[in-house]
């Protein structure tokens, strides 16, 4: 098991999820991944809820700001990545390339954040432990196991965020260059593909699903259209906007595989 007690500056830390509606959005996921949901005060910001996996918080969800809702944003998951002082790095930010902080940072119980954009688009939130460290637990069953951008411009993401959070990259063979930070893997970035050609470049975060079972294939062709019809295919139920999911949670990543993740040597 993955469990954290300090994350170094620069780690993505955990995922928070911001919906419309909390309430199916907490029953969703608890359905899922079996996670344990507890609502806190988040003091003039409302509500959050902590979701829990055996326990140790893996990931936040909260309801989407008025202005939010009034522009027709969907719901959508946002990658947090650890910084020592969230004002200082969206100020940074502001300063390389383009880079626009469309909020001003704020207060959270437990920590402080502040949300940016790279200068394709890409939006990712900054996490001031005050003490909570984010995720305690990664790279298991119903944890957050990986995070990846896929942008237009791949170099000039790379640059970006190595300015900004000293990242280092491993080209791999895929296309992706896999993001080093304090010696750690820690998530990929790669080129859109032709299906989000034209679309804003975003982060997207994975989490360990548990295995399902392959049903044994019918014998007959008729058999098999309707298997193929009744199949819920648990990546697809995970990227549509109009799910209580939202935007940029990738598929269920299943227990056969290993688990080795974003933070691991």
């Amino acid at each position: 098991m993955g469990e954290r007690m300090r994350y170094d500056p620069g780690t993505f830390c955990w995922a928070g999820l911001a919906t419309s509606d909390p309430a199916a959005a907490t029953a969703f996921y608890t359905s899922v991944f079996g996670w344990e949901a507890e609502a806190l005060s988040a003091g003039q910001a409302g509500t959050y809820t902590i979701l829990r996996h055996a326990g140790q918080d893996v990931a936040i969800l909260y309801r989407q700001t008025a202005q939010a809702r009034a522009a027709g944003a969907p719901p959508h998951w946002t990658s947090y990545i650890s910084v020592e002082d969230a004002g200082v790095a969206a100020a940074r930010a502001g300063q390389l390339g383009g880079a626009a902080v469309f909020r001003e940072p704020f207060d959270v119980p437990g920590g402080r954040v502040a949300a940016i954009a790279d200068p394709a688009g890409a939006v990712v939130s900054l996490w001031q432990p005050r003490p909570r460290i984010g995720a305690m637990l990664v790279n298991d069953v119903g944890a957050l196991c990986w995070n990846e951008l896929a942008t237009a411009d791949p170099e000039r993401a790379k640059t970006f965020f190595g300015e900004l959070f000293g990242w280092q990259y491993q080209a791999s063979g895929s296309g992706r260059a896999t993001i080093i930070n304090a010696d750690r893997r820690n998530g990929s970035i790669h080129a859109q593909d032709r299906a989000g050609a034209g679309h804003p470049a975003g982060l997207a975060s994975a989490f360990h699903g548990r295995e399902r079972r392959r049903r044994r294939a019918p014998r007959r062709a008729g058999q098999r259209a309707q298997a193929r019809a009744g199949h819920r295919n648990p990546r697809r139920a995970l990227h549509g906007d109009r799910r209580p999911a939202g935007r940029h949670l990738r598929g269920l990543r299943g227990r056969d595989r290993a688990l080795n993740g974003a933070y691991r040597t």
